[in-house]
């Protein structure tokens, strides 16, 4: 579904992104792990487009995107959940949610199946996204990635300051849109994370970074085996 080719990144002087390369097929959660600073925001902002890349390329079902800006890059199927929600303050639930169909026609519904997903936004649909919990927001952030029904989900730590409780549900949510999806549309994600328990719990593949590089890889269920939590600790 995606696949990016030997990706180079600078910010100034400095080499941000090493060639990196990575896939993340349909229907499976791809985590992306590595210690603060190594680079994984910075790949996610350039697979976004929000950063352009110095060379390589980045497909997404067969179609080069790497010279798109992020607004075709949303309309061709990927969703974004950045770091820290960044959410409207100022706006309802309703509003926020309908700013992820902002490329749709005006007449086009929020999919039911989000408030299904996370009752409390249906609950809290007139309140303004400022006045939501970081759990309830992140729920709303994530809600609002999904509201146009992409094909892939790219999530950037959506764990960072949420509660124990908060954070099980958005695990179950991930894995069904991955191994189910909406409307029968199963799903691709990449995530990127610092709680290692919850991405080895959804990863079907993983990636570590480490300064700009990817140095290790392999199916989710051999992270244990491979001392992946060690090589990630800080």
């Amino acid at each position: 579904m995606l696949s990016v080719k030997n990706i180079q990144q600078y910010y100034g002087g400095s080499h941000i992104l090493r060639d990196v390369s990575l896939d993340v097929p349909p229907g499976q959660v791809t985590v992306l792990l590595g210690r603060n600073g190594v680079g994984k925001t910075t790949l996610l902002k350039s697979l976004m487009g929000l950063v352009p890349i110095k060379s390589g390329s980045v497909h997404f079902e067969g179609q080069a995107i790497h010279a798109m800006t992020p607004y075709q890059r949303a309309r061709a199927g990927i969703g974004f959940v950045p770091q820290g929600r960044e959410i409207f303050a100022r706006l309802t639930v309703e509003d926020n949610l309908r700013m992820g169909l902002a490329y749709k026609s005006a007449s086009t519904p929020i999919p039911p199946q989000l408030f299904e997903l996370f009752p409390v936004l249906k609950q809290m649909l007139h309140r303004r996204g400022g006045d939501l919990s970081g759990g309830q927001q992140q729920q709303l952030a994530i809600a609002r990635a999904m509201a146009a029904q992409p094909k892939l989900v790219i999530l950037d730590e959506p764990t960072e300051g949420i509660q124990p409780s908060i954070i099980k549900d958005i695990g179950r949510v991930i894995r069904m849109l991955a191994h189910e999806g909406l409307n029968g549309q199963r799903v691709g994600v990449l995530l990127v994370e610092q709680y290692y328990d919850f991405a080895e719990e959804l990863a079907d593949h993983y990636l570590v970074m480490q300064r700009g590089e990817v140095i290790a890889r392999g199916p989710g269920s051999e992270m244990q085996a491979k001392g992946i939590r060690q090589l990630v600790a800080i």
